[in-house]
C-alpha cells in the first residue's frame, strides 16, 4: 500500500491507538473490579506471547551468520546488562515515574479532595503502569522498526496499518484497565515512529538486519519483563533497561567489526 507522504502508516497507527484508548475508557468503569483483573492477565499473556515472538530472533540465520553462531545470546545479554546498568544509574525508571506523575496531575486533573492517599497512589500507580507498558508493547518490535523505515522509504505502509490495526485492539483493553495513561501512548508511538521514519526518509536503511534482529530480541526480553509485571509476578524496572535498546545494534556493530 503506498503512502501520499512520508509518515502516514504512523498518523494512522497514532489515531487508531487514541480511538481505541477513549473506547477503552468509555467502557472500562462498567467493568467490575474481577473482570478488569481478568483483563489485565490477558495482556500479560499476549504481551509474553509477543515477546516470545521478538525474542526468537535470536536464533535469526541472518544474525547468526553476521555475528558469529554463539554470539547473538551474548549480546542480547550483553545490551541488556549494559543498557540496565547504565539506566540504573541515571534512575530512569524513577525520572519516568516523576514526569508521568506530573503529566497525570495536568492531563487527569486535580484529584477529588474527599480521595485517600492510598487511592491516590493507585491511581498515579495505574497510569504510570499504562503509559509505560503501553509505550513499550507498542514502540517495540519488528513492525515498528521496518514499518517505520519502509514508510520512510517510500515502501509502503502495509506493515504499519497491520500494526495500527493490532494496537488499536489492545489500546481499548489496556485503557479498560489502566484508563488515560494507555492515551499518553499515542504521543510516545509518535515521537518513536516519526523519528525512525525520518531517519529512513533522509538516510535510508541505517539498520541492517543483524541489526534489527539484536535489538528485537533484546525488547522482546523487556516485553517479557513488561508481561511479568501484568501478571504480578515481578516488579521489574523496565525503565531502567531503555538503554538496550541502543546498545543492541551499537554492540552487534562492534562484534561485526571484529570479526
Amino acid at each position: 500500500m503506498s503512502a501520499a507522504f512520508p509518515g502516514l502508516g504512523t498518523v494512522i497507527n497514532v489515531g487508531t491507538i487514541l480511538v481505541g484508548a477513549v473506547l477503552g475508557m468509555l467502557v472500562g468503569h462498567r467493568l467490575s473490579v474481577h473482570t478488569r483483573e481478568v483483563v489485565t492477565d490477558c495482556l500479560g499473556l499476549v504481551t509474553l506471547l509477543t515477546a516470545g515472538l521478538n525474542a526468537i530472533m535470536v536464533t535469526d540465520s541472518g544474525f547468526a551468520g553476521a555475528v558469529g553462531s554463539g554470539a547473538p545470546l551474548l549480546i542480547v545479554l550483553g545490551s541488556l546488562l549494559i543498557g540496565g546498568i547504565t539506566g540504573s544509574i541515571l534512575r530512569i525508571e524513577d525520572r519516568l515515574e516523576v514526569l508521568a506523575g506530573a503529566i497525570q496531575k495536568r492531563v487527569g486533573g486535580k484529584l477529588p479532595e474527599e480521595q485517600s492517599d492510598a487511592d491516590a497512589g493507585s491511581a498515579r500507580e495505574r497510569f504510570i503502569e499504562g503509559w509505560m507498558t503501553a509505550s513499550l508493547l507498542f514502540c517495540v518490535g519488528p513492525l515498528t522498526i521496518l514499518g517505520s523505515l519502509n514508510d520512510g522509504l517510500g515502501r509502503g505502509i502495509d506493515q504499519l496499518v497491520l500494526k495500527a490495526v493490532l494496537d488499536g485492539f489492545a489500546a481499548m483493553a489496556f485503557a479498560s484497565t489502566f484508563g488515560v495513561g494507555v492515551l499518553l501512548s499515542a504521543a510516545s508511538v509518535a515521537i518513536v515512529q516519526g523519528g525512525l521514519t525520518l531517519t529512513g526518509f533522509l538516510l535510508g536503511s541505517v539498520l541492517p538486519d543483524p541489526h534489527i534482529a539484536a535489538l528485537t530480541a533484546t525488547g522482546g526480553l523487556m516485553l517479557v519483563a513488561i508481561g511479568l509485571r501484568l501478571l504480578n509476578i515481578k516488579q521489574i524496572p523496565v525503565g531502567d533497561m531503555l538503554p538496550a535498546l541502543i546498545v543492541a545494534p551499537l554492540l552487534t556493530q562492534l562484534v561485526v567489526a571484529l570479526r
